[in-house]
């Protein structure tokens, strides 16, 4: 409503007749050409858009793209048993190596808090004393002279390489900065085994950061052997040798633990052993439990003995199963799980051991097998509106010709500018089908009015429509696409806030943009022509049908 209102006001009638831009005289004299030369342009035509879906092998794949954020983090993990001061004294170290780095501002240390420095969204884990977090604050982006928080977080990687019997894994653990590969088997010893031999053979793998495995989680702990003939004999149960035990090297359970009350908390007061008796056996051997006949020593019923264990054990499917989790350091995460699948070990796995991937492989697999069917439900939509505007089942084919003729500028501008394709660069792909139409719907409409005549003047003939149609809808459709592209062209070469999911989605518009303009001009004129044929055809098969336009 308002375009029509400013252009009642705005409008006036030109005093001095335009002469016609050189481009325009140029652009219709190659209208006319591709008109006349069917054929050649349908086969170029063809020939371009096989040729850019011949680069979609080529282009790198991954889910989300790595953000720019200015802050990261370090996850350091030591060694299962280690004690707070040995955790303190390496956090320590690895905080006075990443204040060297001259993009980190700020450095927040915390040891312990479970899953700390993981998914944000996964269940916590009891908290270790063994696992400290660096939460790191940089330089903002626009002070880093073009430097990518990637960039910084390998510099960081490679400078902490130097931790000696620590666990290193650098970054938030988010969209894009980590591979998680799976193997599940319930033959426990089996799955170790080839863990192994795959941990060996991932590390061969080029320019990824850290991997972690599960699998070389071993912890010491305490292992009970009861004798239950001679604890039946005394009355004793395994609750009972379990209870004794449990409070006396890690404490009561919380709901039964004795609590301090204060003005505004209550302090929790945890009663075990010191930790030099809670790794004596025989020590523990002597502690009592009650029988039927009074107390019993453990040791009586039970042999103790100090050994080591998986730290933790994770399931898949009911299937025991150990995790790699695989830093990408900035590369494409289809190509990191490409390159990780085709190893010798994963590629040949034993009878009994099953491979999966979970997280943002996962997702990203689930998400280009259902892209198609969006595609196709956005091309029935648009075909629909189509339909309802034009009252044609068969005209609509020709506007949606010039979705076929966006898609190869998208993935053409997305190979030159080395883009991955991800789920912004297929949102992009969708937004673009509903942009393309445009230019195709605002040709056709025009060359339909130009046939029936408008005000009793008679229509043209279909050559001169075409050619009339070219003349006057060239400058909108091409001032429209100027625009489009100059409105996105900041985020694309990522001004402004970080731009690392909108990125993908305005290379792929623009590249779409300026192949679906540049060739709809000349191509959708063509396939009008072709389609005017098909339609002439059908109807001089029914002779008893009047033939109108």
């Amino acid at each position: 409503m308002l375009t029509p209102m400013m252009a009642a006001y705005i409008l006036r009638p030109p005093k001095n007749e335009q002469r016609e831009p050189r481009w325009l005289t140029i652009y219709t004299g190659w209208a006319a050409w591709c008109l006349k030369h069917r054929i050649t342009t349908t086969l170029a035509a063809i020939v371009f858009f096989f040729g850019s879906f011949a680069l979609v092998p080529l282009l790198a794949t991954g889910f989300i793209p790595p953000d720019d954020l200015s802050q990261t983090q370090v996850y350091l993990a030591l060694q299962p048993g280690s004690t707070f001061k040995e955790t303190f004294a390496a956090a320590e170290q690895a905080r006075r190596i990443v204040e060297q780095n001259p993009n980190v501002k700020m450095v927040y240390t915390a040891i312990g808090g479970g899953a700390a420095g993981s998914d944000p969204f996964a269940p916590r884990g009891a908290s270790e004393v063994r696992k400290a977090t660096l939460t790191i604050n940089m330089t903002p982006r626009k002070e880093r002279g073009g430097v990518r928080k990637q960039t910084v977080e390998r510099q960081l990687r490679e400078a902490l390489a130097a931790l000696p019997g620590v666990q290193v894994k650098v970054g938030l653990g988010g969209s894009s900065e980590k591979y998680v590969l799976v193997l599940a088997s319930e033959n426990g010893s089996l799955l170790t085994e080839h863990a192994r031999l795959v941990e060996r053979e991932l590390r061969t793998l080029p320019g990824i950061g850290a991997i972690t495995s599960t699998a070389s989680l071993v912890r010491p702990e305490l292992v009970v052997r009861p004798d239950f003939g001679r604890a039946a004999d005394l009355g004793v149960t395994s609750a009972a040798i379990a209870d004794v035990l449990r409070i006396a090297t890690a404490g009561d359970y919380d709901q039964s633990i004795a609590k301090l009350n204060l003005a505004q908390r209550q302090v929790p007061i945890i009663v075990k052993l010191p930790p030099e008796a809670r790794q004596d056996s025989s020590l523990l051997e002597r502690m009592t439990v009650p029988g039927k006949n009074g107390p019993v020593m453990i040791g009586t019923v039970a042999t103790l003995t100090i050994s080591g264990g998986p730290a933790e054990i994770d399931r898949y499917d009911r299937l025991r199963n150990i995790n790699f989790e695989i830093e990408l350091n900035q590369q494409p995460l289809g190509e990191v799980e490409k390159q990780a699948l085709a190893l010798p070990s994963l590629a040949k796995l034993p009878p009994g051991i099953l491979q999966t991937t979970v997280g943002d492989a996962e997702a990203m697999g689930e998400l280009f097998s259902s892209f198609g069917l969006a595609m196709l439900t956005g091309v029935l939509c648009i075909y629909v509106v189509l339909v309802l505007l034009f009252k044609d089942f068969v005209q609509p084919l020709t506007i949606l010709a010039a979705l076929v003729l966006s898609v190869p500028g998208a993935f053409l501008a997305l190979f030159v500018t080395q883009t991955a394709l991800s789920m912004p660069s297929m949102i992009g792909l969708i937004m673009l089908m509903g942009i393309a139409t445009k230019n195709s719907i605002l040709l056709i409409d025009y060359v339909i009015l130009a046939r029936r005549g408008v005000d009793g003047k008679p229509g043209l003939d279909r050559w001169h429509a075409l050619l009339d149609a070219c003349r006057k809808r060239a400058r909108p459709i091409v001032m429209t696409t100027i625009a489009m592209g100059a409105g996105m062209l900041p985020i694309a070469i990522g001004l402004g806030t970080d731009p690392s999911f909108r990125a993908p989605m305005a290379i792929v518009v623009i590249g779409g943009l300026i192949t679906s303009t540049f060739l709809s001009l000349l191509v959708i004129p063509v396939v009008f022509t072709y389609v005017d044929d098909a339609i002439h055809f059908i109807r001089n098969l029914r002779p008893g049908k009047r033939n109108t336009i």
